[in-house]
């Protein structure tokens, strides 16, 4: 007797619990495709505002100049508002006369704590593709061996058990392990591209950072420049 082992048929036919997992499965999937496309735009923008801004600041433009325009800027990128933040914080120490050492030092804890909320950003979703990745197959698994044991359960109550009788069953729960397989090797893939994506462009803060501080430690103690003259580098 022929029988129809389509995987819709396979589902609907399942037990409620392994629908329920199936069913959950699926949402968690499409949940870490949303994340993966968003972060995926979310990264490439973030490379491009901060690649663009760097060619910028090291094309010799006045630092005012620059903070200005930065400041006033609505869409910022992460390296553009490093910067702003400890220039922010150089100038108010300079205003208020504090020694050259003053001045770089609170700049500095400035730009640190900026960089860390900048990179908890840029690091945000990337730790559910972790867990979808991490729990996905065992909660595939769940169900598969959920739906095995219904099987069997049902065949205490057949004569005679043949390979036709037992098979439905657990091709059933099997749909779910597949399902779990689906929903975390995409989660895999993606959140190591991130995670490599994302040191890279941790790093390259993190080196503006240091570049920047030797910018302003050459202007560190110097008095504050008269309006529209050029800060030195």
């Amino acid at each position: 007797m022929n029988q129809d082992f389509s995987i819709i048929t396979l589902v609907l036919h399942a037990s409620l619990v392994v629908q329920l997992v199936m069913a959950g499965l699926l949402l968690t999937s499409l949940a870490s495709w949303t994340v993966i496309f968003g972060k995926l735009i979310g990264l490439r923008a973030v490379r491009q505002g901060n690649e663009e801004f760097e060619r910028e600041f090291w094309a010799g433009k006045n630092l005012s100049d620059l903070y200005n325009a930065v400041a006033n800027k609505l869409n910022s990128s992460p390296m553009e508002r490093l910067f702003a933040s400890g220039m922010r914080e150089f100038l108010k120490l300079r205003e208020r006369r504090l020694d050259g050492q003053a001045q770089l030092d609170g700049a500095r804890r400035a730009m640190r704590a900026s960089l860390q909320r900048e990179l908890d950003v840029i690091e945000g979703n990337v730790g559910f593709l972790a867990s979808v990745a991490s729990v996905s197959p065992y909660v595939g698994l769940f169900g598969t061996v959920w739906g095995i044991m219904h099987a069997f359960v049902g065949l205490s109550n057949v004569q005679q058990v043949t390979l036709a009788t037992v098979a439905p069953g657990i091709a059933e729960a099997l749909v779910a392990t597949a399902i779990g397989l689906f929903a975390a090797i995409p989660a895999v893939i993606a959140y190591n591209r991130f995670a490599r994506d994302i040191d890279r462009i941790a790093i390259q803060l993190e080196s503006f950072t240091d570049e920047f501080s030797n910018i302003l430690q050459r202007n560190a103690g110097a008095p504050a420049p008269a309006p529209g003259a050029p800060a030195g580098r």
